[in-house]
């Protein structure tokens, strides 16, 4: 199997200065607050990059892209425009931007250089302060380019809210083909915006459940090949792939501890219980972490590695569990209405999202760790899955429509709902890191 991912090693960021001609106070104002609970989106302008003929807009155009379906920034129409950008390192007439409105500017410019590599240029003005907020210039090869409009949103995304972007990052997902009764499912991975998809199996087995290893170009996945699920690794560049283990029994959602070292996953034994396990990709020892007579299923470390969240029905029905890394102290965190599963914990430790199925319907919720301050951001008719950006900022899932799943991201606020395109049906997303 051919590497999907290329290399990025001619990326280099460069900080820009401020131009000599600009007189600049000391403090910008504009800012962002994402900790309060109402966000007004920040107008802001993105003008095309200049240069590089149709490549400056393409750039311009996946920065305005990203900024705008966070559901923090409104971008604003370009036919509102007063001023024309004509030398993107001058300063701009920043009254024609305050009239229309602009908090923040964004101008650019792209170029080739005599090695063949493309050079990409932002700068970021507050418009109302009157200065240059930041400034960076990127070398890249022609593959990287989408990759470094990314990056350039990332930059201004955490200029702006002081947290970490999330946009150049990638999902990998199953892809499902074909008829209802008959569907073809493969391993893919694209873009966290839908683009560049690319596949890693060849769906002549059923895959399910791929996850992302969280300091690796590494997934673990289920494959029925066999036909029982094992659980599998994959090394996306080389396409090199492993069986983690052949287990007794039935295997499923595997997970990867933060250092990258373990996978988590439950088993089903003879007797018919499901208990969770957890592996030393190293030794390939395995611990058995819970052992009861119920269900217990869907580990997910905590991003310190010290805890992990589960599902049982040792309560009589599917409810959320919290326990030590090592199976101690197992305790119910979840006491509301309906059947809980698919609990993931957020990159950041705060919070754990869940699908929650009551009362007909299936929610997307998140609570704090403790099991407090549940919050329904989504509910649909079926939806389950959810998966963290790597900033804590933003779920994605899949829900049922239209005759199959499609991937749907949402903010913390439940408010900016996203649909996100693939060619065909998709389910079972899982978020990658920031990219190195």
């Amino acid at each position: 199997m051919k590497s999907i991912l290329k290399p990025l090693l001619m990326i280099v960021a460069m900080a820009l200065g401020m131009t000599a001609a600009a007189t600049l106070p000391a403090r910008a104002l504009v800012e962002l607050n994402v900790n309060k609970g109402n966000v007004e989106p920040l107008p802001i302008a993105i003008t095309d990059f200049q240069g590089g003929d149709a490549l400056g807009a393409e750039i311009s155009g996946i920065v305005s892209a990203d900024l705008k379906r966070s559901g923090l920034f409104a971008p604003i129409d370009k036919s509102a425009f007063i001023e024309k950008i004509s030398n993107p390192d001058a300063a701009p007439r920043f009254e024609d931007w305050k009239v229309i409105n602009a908090q923040a500017l964004v101008t650019g410019s792209v170029s080739k250089e005599a090695d063949g590599r493309v050079r990409a240029q932002y700068r970021l003005w507050d418009t109302f302060a009157g200065q240059q907020m930041s400034g960076e210039q990127f070398f890249a090869n022609d593959a990287n380019t989408r990759r470094v409009a990314h990056i350039i949103a990332d930059a201004i995304y955490e200029r702006l809210t002081g947290e970490k972007g999330y946009f150049d990052t990638r999902v990998v997902f199953i892809d499902e083909s074909g008829a209802k009764n008959a569907r073809k499912k493969r391993l893919a991975i694209m873009d966290q915006d839908g683009a560049n998809i690319r596949y890693l199996s060849d769906g002549r087995s059923i895959v399910l459940t791929p996850r992302f290893s969280p300091n690796r170009q590494e997934i673990t996945y289920m494959s029925y090949e066999s036909g029982q699920p094992k659980v599998y690794l994959l090394q996306i560049e080389t396409g090199q792939r492993e069986l983690v283990g052949d287990f007794p029994g039935m295997t499923f959602a595997p997970r990867f501890s933060p250092d990258g070292q373990k996978v988590i996953m439950s088993l089903l034994r003879d007797d018919g219980n499901s208990n969770i396990f957890a592996m030393d990709l190293r030794s390939r020892s395995t611990t058995r972490l819970t052992n009861s007579t119920a269900i217990d299923t869907s580990p997910s470390y905590s991003p310190d590695g010290s805890k992990v969240v589960f599902t049982s029905d040792r309560g009589g029905r599917a409810q959320i569990y919290v326990m030590g890394a090592d199976g101690s102290g197992q305790t119910r965190i979840s006491f509301g209405d309906g059947v809980y599963s698919t609990p993931v914990w957020s990159p950041r430790g705060d919070l754990i999202a869940f699908t929650k199925q009551t009362a007909g319907e299936f929610q997307i919720g998140v609570m704090r760790v403790d099991g407090s301050g549940e919050r329904i951001l989504s509910t649909g008719f079926q939806q389950e899955g959810p998966t963290w950006a790597p900033n804590g900022r933003v779920l994605m899932f899949f829900r049922d429509s239209a005759g199959g799943p499609k991937l749907v991201s949402v903010d913390l606020t439940g408010r900016n709902e996203q649909s996100i395109p693939t060619s065909n049906f998709a389910s079972d997303p899982a978020w990658s890191p920031l990219l190195e």
